[in-house]
């Protein structure tokens, strides 16, 4: 079995020890803050230690020698470089540090190599990432690409069309192409079969190429404005915004930040060359439209305070603004964005546990992506000749219901599969599960004999 130390009990080491918990990883997690550490009890089945992850002493007690992995995640980027270079000196197998100073992020290189740290992560860059890919994209909805581009996901609120609601999905006449990989209904996920009835407001994940979910979006009446971005408002100079005017600068976007702290505002005008920078309050609907808000394509909140992200963002979509999206952190808010009229909401500790995720499961797994506050989850795999899943026909894999192939890229051609369809070594596969059933989806990548996953998946 796996063996990990998580050092930092915050949101973002609360959402991995949960996570590790549902994979069957034995998880420790180290925090000073004793009430913190008794409510995460009350929840997960992990260990918890009210201790100084950065003393030897309790590294040194807790047996850090026999951990594959620690994760660093307290809030000061210094303690958390220390933290895992104590533990790679004490024999832990591998470390991940959060690292989150835009100065200690140039030289990251350095750092890990001197520090022994085998994987650093920035949610703040992380999340900038996303959002510009997302704001350069002709999509106007939420999408994940997967296979290098050839596959996207999308999120369809369905709320009353005719001839989708109170249908089953096989009776559905515009998925030519397309698969509903899963279903949101209520805030609960649902892994849908042929014989699924669509409700009146469900969002449906549907996967496929490009051009088949444009049809749909048609079909949906959803704005597929293909109109690029290139001038985007942000709410917030935290890192977020600072990450992302950088690079929306250097793909030539104006960038306008709204910041009410004169010295932050200071320090963002050193910075970025050609960004307005203005100092005022963002949730002043007055500033803003003097500001041009409605001449804006894109409004992004990011704020540290997730009801003004939302709010301004619903305030930016009503003056017409074609992109809104909202930074949030809270993950009970995850339920009420799919009934709100945004674009996109992005919940930086769900992008950074699929980064860690992805780190984890190592070799064939190519990306993880979370869905609805990590009921379920999106994985791409490259299939090799070894694994139990290559070679049958998928309705003789045996799959539970929680379990869908949503795609198979097979030497650059997009299949959506069905019962019929054969994985072939070096096919990427994506698939869907429910984070419930984890364990079932593990066995199903785990190869039938042997092999680099079994060093992966803890049978040492």
């Amino acid at each position: 079995m796996m063996k990990v130390m998580i050092v930092g009990a915050g949101k973002l080491g609360y959402k991995l020890a949960e996570l590790m918990d549902n994979e069957d990883i034995e998880v420790t997690l180290i925090d000073t803050n004793l009430k913190t550490l008794e409510r995460i009890n009350d929840h997960l089945d992990v260990l918890t230690v009210a201790a100084n992850g950065i003393q030897i002493g309790t590294l040194k007690e807790l047996d850090i020698q026999t951990y594959d992995l620690l994760v660093a995640a307290t809030n000061s980027d210094e303690t958390n470089t220390l933290i895992c270079s104590l533990a790679k000196k004490l024999k832990c197998k591998r470390t991940i540090a959060r690292i989150r100073n835009p100065e200690f992020t140039e030289q990251l290189d350095f750092v890990k190599n001197e520090m022994g740290i085998d994987h650093i992560i920035n949610p703040d860059l992380t999340t900038a990432i996303e959002i510009e890919r997302y704001l350069l994209k002709s999509y106007n909805f939420y999408s994940d690409d997967f296979a290098k581009g050839k596959v996207s996901m999308v999120d369809f609120h369905i709320g009353d069309i005719d001839g989708f609601v109170g249908k089953r999905i096989m009776d559905l006449e515009c998925l030519e192409g397309l698969l509903i990989t899963a279903i949101s209904r209520e805030g609960d996920l649902i892994i849908p079969n042929g014989s699924t009835s669509l409700m009146r407001d469900d969002v449906i994940h549907v996967i496929g190429k490009g051009r088949n979910i444009n049809r749909l979006g048609e079909r949906l009446k959803v704005n597929m404005d293909k109109k690029r971005t290139k001038k985007a408002m942000i709410l917030g100079g935290g890192k977020i915004g600072y990450y992302l005017a950088q690079r929306l600068e250097s793909s030539n976007v104006s960038v306008t930040i709204v910041e009410k702290d004169k010295s932050r505002c200071e320090y963002l005008s050193e910075r970025l060359k050609h960004t307005l920078i203005i100092h005022g309050d963002g949730t002043d609907i007055n500033l803003l439209e003097e500001e041009d808000l409605a001449l804006q394509d894109a409004f992004i909140g990011a704020t540290g305070y997730d009801e003004q992200n939302l709010l301004m963002a619903l305030v930016a979509k009503q003056l017409g603004v074609n992109k809104t999206i909202a930074k949030i952190s809270r993950p009970n808010y995850i339920n009420i964005i799919d009934k709100l009229d945004i674009d996109i909401a992005l919940n930086p500790i769900n992008i950074t546990a699929s980064d860690i995720l992805r780190f984890i499961r190592g070799g064939k797994v190519v990306s993880v992506s979370l869905l609805l506050g990590g009921q379920g989850e999106v994985t791409e795999i490259i299939a090799t000749e070894d694994l139990p899943i290559v070679g049958k026909p998928i309705s003789k894999l045996g799959l539970p219901k929680g379990i869908i192939i949503g795609a198979i890229v097979h030497k650059q051609e997009v299949i959506i599969p069905n019962g019929d369809t054969i994985i072939h070594p070096r096919d990427r596969i994506v698939v869907f599960s429910l984070t419930s059933d984890t364990s079932s989806f593990k066995k199903i990548i785990r190869p039938a004999r042997g092999g680099i996953f079994n060093e992966l998946w803890g049978s040492h």
